[in-house]
């Protein structure tokens, strides 16, 4: 286990927080989606983390999947203030740790596709290769990585490029821990085609990187995906298990919360120590993982 656990042998994640700020009411209909938030309505994404360590999450994930540099630009603001607006990101689930009494904070760093919003998180098929994505990540992966959180989540990562522009800034930031998850076709592949195992051998071996694994993923695959991550700790975040219908715009499928803790359990035998959901868990879904894995 890596040395970032201590004595811990399991630690939850916190679900949806897109999903849990649309059950509190708020629009998300926006290019920055939960981002946007981060500006007009603080107190809901605080509260939205606190929700989540209520419910027996371990570590929150920041708001800063959709806040980019570029993309907060492009609405209108300054480069100093678009990095105000990250950092804020990271103030914000640490003043719901606060509150909640403990807990560690993880900053969300989202795709280079979360800042196209147009799906290619879920391809990989941007038309950049490493340099460019490397250029791209700079400057909020450093803004980020001053910011004050436990570590870095780089999260719904869908291309081989990706994982290798990634891998660059690690070296440029060596006091920076960080877990990096991939976006996932199957029970052996990122969204790219490219093999998970070769993925996480990219990163296996450094100190910094406190594990592997996917999220934004079918949760029929986690098991799978956790086989291909070896010698090292691996995170494992899927979504609810329904299916996002771009023609019809809605989500179809249902989900119970306790067979999804159920699957936890299952998941944490097979080898993952970071365990939480992604888009359509609920806080109700981590409470049933906590109860699940404790049980």
């Amino acid at each position: 286990m890596h040395p970032f656990f201590g004595d811990r042998d399991v630690l939850v994640l916190d679900g949806g927080l897109a999903t849990r700020l649309e059950e509190l009411g708020c629009d998300l209909g926006d290019e920055l989606w939960s981002a946007r938030l981060l500006m007009d309505g603080p107190e809901l994404i605080r509260q939205a983390h606190r929700d989540f360590f209520a419910a027996g999450a371990d570590v929150a994930i920041a708001a800063g999947y959709q806040a980019s540099v570029p993309a907060l630009v492009r609405q209108g603001l300054t480069v100093r203030e678009a990095a105000e607006v990250i950092r804020s990101s990271v103030e914000l689930a640490a003043q719901a740790r606060d509150e909640a009494g403990g807990g560690l904070v993880a900053a969300g760093i989202g795709p280079y596709g979360a800042y196209r919003a147009d799906g290619s998180e879920y391809t990989g098929d941007y038309g950049l290769d490493e340099d460019a994505l490397a250029d791209w990540h700079r400057d909020r992966w450093h803004i980020l990585a001053e910011a004050g959180a436990d570590l870095l989540a780089c999260e719904t990562i869908p291309s081989w490029a990706e994982a290798r522009a990634l891998a660059r800034l690690l070296d440029e930031t060596p006091e920076v821990r960080a877990w990096v998850s991939f976006s996932c076709a199957d029970s052996e592949h990122i969204s790219d085609g490219t093999p998970l195992a070769a993925c996480a051998e990219l990163f296996a071996g450094r100190e910094q990187v406190v594990a592997v694994g996917a999220n934004c993923t079918d949760p029929r695959h986690i098991s799978g995906l956790i086989r291909q991550v070896k010698d090292m700790p691996v995170v494992v975040y899927p979504n609810s298990g329904e299916t996002w219908d771009a023609r019809l715009r809605c989500w179809i499928g249902t989900t119970d919360p306790a067979e999804f803790g159920a699957a936890a359990r299952e998941w944490r035998r097979a080898g993952a120590a970071l365990i939480g959901g992604c888009c359509r868990t609920t806080p109700e879904h981590i409470r049933q993982v906590r109860a699940h894995l404790a049980g």
